[in-house]
């Protein structure tokens, strides 16, 4: 019988109280609601009345047994099932465009896997914007990123990919939601098709070795994600974490890797609906070469 996890949050925090209680290699089921709690569902609902208490609620957390500070809690991301409908809104103040935009809440339905947009129908893309594992200091509201993960809004987070966490308290304290039915990098109105569904993913704690920040890795490349309320400061993190991983593994000092990575890093953006009060959020990329891993899977 699966495990399924109910109970929500609206802040990672070492604080929270256990939804649930998990060992290492269990596979778990997460219930999300979508960003707005599923208190914005038709056009007359606007964010300009919602109290943003409510907003971005992770499922969870789950405590994670033997988990402690210095260790690595490995998220593989097996499944994302959403639900037939969403939707995508302005924010005030939000993004670069919102001085001309109309306050507006746009319901979309997804047909046989297709997002219909005012006669026009595009993939779905499913993928998870709020994931990560309690802070050691203060709690931080779900909508907020950190070295913990939080609402890192990268939409390469969907099925089959696989998140390393560093575990900053006792228990882990993992938890996700905030799914996205399909988002743009940059999320640039603030939202994303935002809805409701399931989450199937393996917990799997390691060994850590001095990460800093969360590290995702695709079937292709690993990206260290970073975030700063300015753009070169979450691009200096990221660039150092993705430096650092790449050092260790290679057997290469600092400078041949800070080489390697003008000729094979690529530097994307998550999230940067500026002006906003979240962070920008930025991830720097290694390729998978040579089957070398940059984070080694050992056990704890």
């Amino acid at each position: 019988m699966k495990k399924v996890i109910k109970g929500y949050s609206y802040t990672f925090s070492a604080e929270n109280q256990p939804a649930a209680y998990a060992a290492s290699g269990e596979t778990l089921t997460f219930e999300t609601l979508d960003c707005f709690s599923g208190l914005i569902n038709s056009a007359t609902d606007l964010t300009c009345d919602f109290n943003y208490n409510s907003a971005n609620p992770a499922t969870g957390p789950v405590y994670v047994e033997n988990a402690e500070p210095g260790d690595l809690l490995m998220v593989e991301i097996l499944d994302i099932r959403t639900v037939a409908a969403g939707v995508v809104t302005t924010i005030p103040g939000c993004g670069p465009l919102h001085e001309t935009q109309e306050h507006r809440t746009k319901p979309l339905q997804i047909i046989n896997g297709m997002v219909q947009f005012n006669g026009m129908a595009f993939p779905a893309d499913p993928m998870v914007g709020v994931i990560g594992v309690a802070p050691a200091d203060q709690p931080v509201p779900c909508g907020f990123p950190g070295a913990h993960g939080g609402n890192m809004d990268c939409k390469k987070i969907r099925k089959g990919t696989t998140l390393y966490f560093p575990v900053q308290v006792v228990g882990a304290l993992f938890a996700l939601g905030d799914l996205h039915a399909v988002m743009g990098d940059g999320e640039l109105c603030g939202t994303g098709l935002e809805i409701a569904g399931e989450v199937d993913v393996k917990l799997t704690l390691l060994q850590g070795n001095g990460e800093r920040w969360p590290v995702l890795e695709t079937s292709d490349s690993w990206f260290a994600i970073a975030n700063a309320a300015e753009y070169p400061a979450a691009l200096k993190s990221a660039s150092e974490q993705i430096q650092t991983l790449i050092s260790q593994a290679y057997g290469w000092d600092l400078t041949d890797t800070y080489l390697y990575m003008s000729l094979q890093s690529d530097v994307e953006i998550c999230q940067a609906c500026k002006p906003c009060p979240v962070d920008l959020i930025v991830r720097v990329s290694a390729p998978k070469l040579n089957n070398i891993p940059l984070i080694t899977r050992k056990a704890k």
